[in-house]
Formats: structure tokens, sequence, C-alpha cells
């Protein structure tokens, strides 16, 4: 993500731990992985010690010392917290904030007394879009389902109706814009700009969004038609709350940090003058840190305040939103770390000398290797991770537009098919009240055709720019 952490990573794959042949590279990539895939599924360890135990496999099996891998590992997640870290953390109080506030269920009740008949599936998508922005997947599933379960029960909607467009917003948030874990490491791994990444991403995510949202949910209703579960109706987060925020200052208080690294990236191209005024301005204020740092800050009187919190309330409120995310952060930094060993023990090099000779687009190969990876590790982060590691080399010598699809490429590939082995597949089938025939031929659907789509739209991005 910095231009620091960037040039720590290119000098560190600069000089190859081991020098072991393209043949035993593969097959210690192959096996690291393998490794990762086994412990997380039939082991069911945590994805940071799967990670971990991995990447030394990983050094093992391509002969490199054990001192040298340790070295490749500690570095690569240093450098991944590093870059990534506060700003996980920053999206985590903010969604926090709009969660406790009720500014998150301002927008829902807004949105919904406006929306009815036709259009309440418009109104699904967009309200988990614009909540989806700074909140992970789980928090924002937790958060949504009682107003799916709810406007599905007092609508006599069907529920896959209403569910399916709120799950694809979330989820297509979740896959390819940044501030979310998964697009942040990719952007830190391959060099992107976050600002340009950002604003394609918004433009490859609004028609995937809709046709696995709205479009799809046509289908999926006919499919599984199954009533809102009663007993899984929660009470809401804001009920005890005696007022909260307004809907205008809520939606501008959430899209504040986009915005601001939206007018960055515009800026830096019409401007592109490093010594201008305007541009050194918008370079501070447009930055992740900055950016989401200023959106804390405005929400702990915008949101916090006019919900009417203490002092205490709002520091007891951003404590608690970082407990949660030690695990995401843990599961980030082991995954920095194993994709810098895999730049360490020569695999980048190993894919640039393959690819010469590929057909193969680069977009293409890295949605492909992010398919496989989610498949077989069920964790949209870990393939995200792990794939931008492997395709890392390939981004030298790309212009920024290009490098920004490449994060999306890869982004796309994180979110192909979701099924047993995933533990969102489990959270959407246990609230929906659904069995797990029910939850592939929706859920699970849902999840492929977001992917495809992504990926297609990329590629026609790529032919564009």
């Amino acid at each position: 993500m910095t231009s620091l952490s960037v040039e720590i990573l290119a000098a560190d794959a600069a000089e190859p731990i081991t020098s072991a042949g393209n043949a035993q590279l593969g097959i210690a990539v192959l096996a690291g992985i393998a490794v990762i895939v086994l412990l997380i599924t039939k082991f069911k360890l945590h994805a940071f010690l799967a990670l971990t135990i991995g990447s030394l496999a990983l050094g093992a099996f391509a002969g490199a010392p054990l001192a040298d891998t340790i070295k490749s590992f500690t570095a690569g997640l240093g450098s991944t917290v590093a870059g990534v870290g506060v700003l996980i953390a920053l999206g985590a109080i903010l969604g926090k904030l709009l969660a406790d506030s009720g500014g998150a269920d301002q927008i829902v009740d807004t949105i919904l007394a406006r929306a009815g008949g036709r259009a309440m599936p418009w109104a699904m998508v967009l309200i988990a879009s614009v909540i989806g922005l700074p909140l992970f997947f789980e928090v924002g599933i937790v958060l949504l389902i009682p107003v799916v379960l709810l406007v599905a029960k007092r609508g006599n909607y069907s529920l896959m109706r209403i569910g399916i467009p709120a799950l694809a917003g979330l989820s297509v948030m979740h896959g390819l814009i940044p501030p979310h874990p998964g697009p942040l490491v990719a952007i830190d791994a391959v060099g992107a700009n976050l600002g340009v990444t950002l604003a394609l991403g918004l433009v490859v995510a609004i028609p995937t969004v809709i046709i696995a949202g709205p479009v799809f949910s046509r289908y999926a209703a006919r499919w599984v038609d199954i009533p809102a579960p009663e007993n899984m109706i929660p009470t809401r987060p804001s009920e005890d709350l005696e007022k909260r925020p307004g809907f205008g200052v809520t939606v501008a208080t959430v899209l504040l940090p986009v915005v601001l690294m939206l007018v960055k990236a515009l800026v830096d191209i019409v401007v592109d003058d490093p010594e201008n005024g305007v541009q050194k301005v918008t370079d501070v204020i447009g930055s992740p840190l900055i950016a989401l740092l200023a959106a804390v800050i405005v929400a702990l009187f915008t949101l916090g305040r006019a919900a009417g919190f203490t002092k205490e309330r709002l520091s007891s409120t951003v404590e608690k939103s970082l407990a949660p995310i030690a695990g995401v952060l843990l599961i980030v930094g082991a995954g920095g770390g194993f994709k810098q060993t895999l730049i360490d023990i020569g695999v980048g090099q190993m894919i640039l000398d393959f690819s010469k000779s590929w057909a193969i687009p680069t977009l293409l190969l890295a949605w492909l290797i992010a398919v496989a990876i989610r498949l077989a590790t069920g964790s949209a982060t870990v393939a995200t991770i792990s794939a931008a590691g492997l395709v890392a080399p390939l981004a030298e010598g790309m212009s920024t537009g290009e490098t920004a699809l490449l994060v999306l490429a890869i982004g796309a590939g994180s979110l192909f098919f979701s099924h047993v082995n995933d533990a969102g597949f489990w959270l959407v089938k246990e609230y929906f009240g659904m069995n797990v025939g029910q939850t592939i031929k929706t859920w699970s659907v849902m999840e492929t055709i977001i992917s495809v789509v992504g990926i297609v739209f990329v590629l026609l991005l790529s032919l564009v720019l």
C-alpha cells in the first residue's frame, strides 16, 4: 500500500533465499498450499496457524534454510500489518459507531420507508452496498439480517427476493472495494494506487451487484421459496436508544473516506504534478490513513454524540470495536508472511518465466489462481492474499490502471462459489433457515455470479485502459 512497504517487498524479492529449480519450486508451492488447505479444512485449525505452518512447510519443500524462511515470513507479516493494520482498525471503529449509534438503522428505515413493491430488492441492494463500505462482511450480515427478515415477513415478500440483493451488496463490497482487508492487501502486494482501484472497483461493482442481486434474486426466489424463520429475528442494535443520527449526516459520514480517496485519485490524474499545491493537499487528505481517520473523528460527533453517547460510552464503543478484529489482523499478517515467503523462494521469477510462453491474459490468470485457492480454503481473504503474492511480479511495468484491474481480478476470483468450507456459507444457511442444498442453490450460485461477472467487467475495462 505505502510506497515504503512496496519498496521493502521489492528489495526482499530481489534476492531469492533458495536457488531451487522451477520444478522443485512448483512442487513446493503446491505442497505449501496443500498443507494450508488440509490444516484449515480437515483439522479445523485457525487460518493464522495454518498460514504460519504452511509458510514454514513451503520453505522446507523448496529447500530453503529454516532461518531464512522464518526471516521472510516475519518480514512479510510485519510489512503487511504495517501497511493495512491501522486501516483495518479504523474501518472497524467506523463500522461499530455506525451500528451502535443507530446510524445503520436510520439508513435502512429511511430507504425502506420510500420503497415498496418491485423497488424493494433494489432498495435492499442499495442499503447493503452503503452499509457494507465500512463494515466487515460478517458484521454486515449480522446487522442486516434482522432488516431482511422483518421486510420479508411484514411485506409478504419471498425471503430470497429480499435476502439475495442484501447479500450481494455486502459480498461485492467485501471482495472488490477497499478499505476491506482483502483488497487492501492485494493493493499493497502489487503496488496499486488505492484511489484508482477504488474508482475502478466501483465501476465494476455497480453492474456486478445489479446482476447478482436484484436480477438473480428473481430466479433464487423460484428455486428456494421459504418464509422468514420466526426464531431468527433478533433485536436491532438501536432499539434501546432515545435518539439516533439523521439519514443525511449518516450517509455523508460513511461516504467521507470514499470521497476523499476518489478526490485524490482524480487530482492525481488531472493535475499530475507532485509539486502542485492542490495535489500536495489532496495527496495528504486522500491518503487511506488520513481519510479513514478523518471519517472516524467526524463519526464520533455525527454518529456517537448525535445518538447521545457520553464520552465514556464513546470510549467503550471504540474499545469493543477493536477486539473482534484481532483474528482478522493475524490472518492478514500471516497471509502477508506466506506471500513474502513465496516471493523470496523465487516463485515470482518462476511465474514470470512460465508466463512468457502462456497465451492466457495476466488478469485471467490472477482470477484463476484466486478461484483455486478460494475453492480449496473457503476464505476470500486467504485467496486474495495468496493470489496477490503469486502474481505480484507480473505487475512490474504495468500502468496504474492495469495494476488496479489486477487487484480487482484477484478480488473477483476470491469470491467464487462459497461452499461448506466457508464460514459465510454456514452463517447464511443458519440465519435464513435453509438446508445445505438450498444454500448452494442461492448463496453459492450468487457468489459465483459475482465472481464471473466481476472478471468479465474487469477484462472489458482492460480493453479500454
